[in-house]
């Protein structure tokens, strides 16, 4: 399913990298995927011995020594998000003080991401400070995937690498048998996102127009685009709730879409998300791994697509000190 993203990952355990031998811990947030970057890899995953005690307090205890080791911790931030975040903090805290050579955070999906601004007086920069939480905790360097802004992976004063999971979509969508694609953006905050879509399938783009009337509340405004008889994909970074894509998609029919396909990378998929999405008359959502989803919110008109093999790729590249760029060339 991963078409031309697919590694092929080598990795024979030498010393390919200064940072000495590549070690993999993964905390709770996601073990599915972290098993998965595991395999394609050939490294076994470190437990970390997690331990959650009565009073929500937690620990932990690592396996093996990682002095002088490139370690690599795989924790998405996704709901519950403070415990996820506490988890890793402890866990590169744990690393630091057992002198690995460098540690790597691994963040297939970053909580706090939608608020990288103050858009009213007396508000916090919630992307901002938790940026800060994770460098002081003792991450040397970041890997992210399709962060809610761009300007994020400048809160980070260590090196970051930001990846897209466009082809993945791309390559997928190339498969299905859509006729006259066109890529829509939610807002003009998504332009680039669909962009890198459309030009994988040389296809135009329209762009949804919004306001939000309250904190969970969206007014789909207008779509500006050729949408009438053709196939819409809908390019998003995160599905919460589901109001702003459902009424995107309800926006599309009624302008004369055929059909209307989502591609979101984090399927946070809260409350009703998924009814919302089968009343606005959704032909398929297509989602990636970068969060767990719940057995009870998968269903035939969700796929899911893994970031396995990417995070793998740039794991690997980052570890022997080869460019990440060159995977979307």
């Amino acid at each position: 399913m991963i078409g031309r993203l697919q590694p092929a990952v080598e990795y024979s355990g030498t010393e390919a990298s200064p940072w000495g031998e590549l070690k993999l811990i993964a905390a709770s947030g996601n073990p599915a995927l972290a098993e998965k970057i595991s395999e394609k890899l050939d490294v076994p995953l470190t437990d970390p011995r997690l331990r959650h005690f009565p009073d929500g307090e937690i620990n932990v205890k690592i396996e093996d020594s990682m002095r002088g080791h490139d370690v690599f911790v795989i924790q998405p931030t996704s709901p519950p998000v403070n415990e996820n975040l506490m988890e890793l903090f402890i866990i590169l805290d744990a690393l630091r003080r057992a002198s690995a050579g460098r540690v790597t955070a691994v963040i297939p999906y970053y909580g706090y991401a939608r608020k990288e601004r103050k858009t009213q007086p007396r508000e916090p920069i919630s992307a901002k400070l938790v940026a800060n939480f994770i460098t002081l905790a003792g991450a040397d360097r970041l890997l992210l995937l399709d962060l809610h802004a761009e300007a994020i992976e400048g809160f980070f004063d260590v090196p970051t690498d930001h990846l897209s999971p466009h082809r993945i979509f791309s390559e997928y969508l190339k498969d299905q048998n859509l006729k006259h694609i066109t890529i829509v953006a939610p807002d003009a905050g998504g332009g680039r996102r669909a962009e890198a879509v459309a030009n994988d399938l040389g296809a135009p783009i329209a762009f949804g127009y919004k306001r939000r009337s309250g904190d969970d509340e969206v007014e789909m405004i207008a779509v500006s685009g050729d949408v009438k008889g053709r196939d819409c994909v809908v390019v998003e970074d995160i599905i919460t709730t589901g109001s702003t894509i459902s009424k995107l998609a309800t926006a599309l029919r009624k302008q004369g879409a055929n059909r209307v396909v989502i591609c979101a990378t984090h399927p946070v998929l809260t409350g009703d998300a998924l009814d919302r999405l089968k009343n606005a008359d959704v032909e398929e959502v297509i989602v990636t791994d970068s969060v767990p989803i719940p057995p009870d919110k998968i269903g035939p008109s969700i796929t899911v697509l893994s970031v396995a093999p990417l995070l793998a790729e740039a794991i690997i590249r980052v570890h022997e000190n080869r460019s990440v760029s060159a995977l979307f060339k």
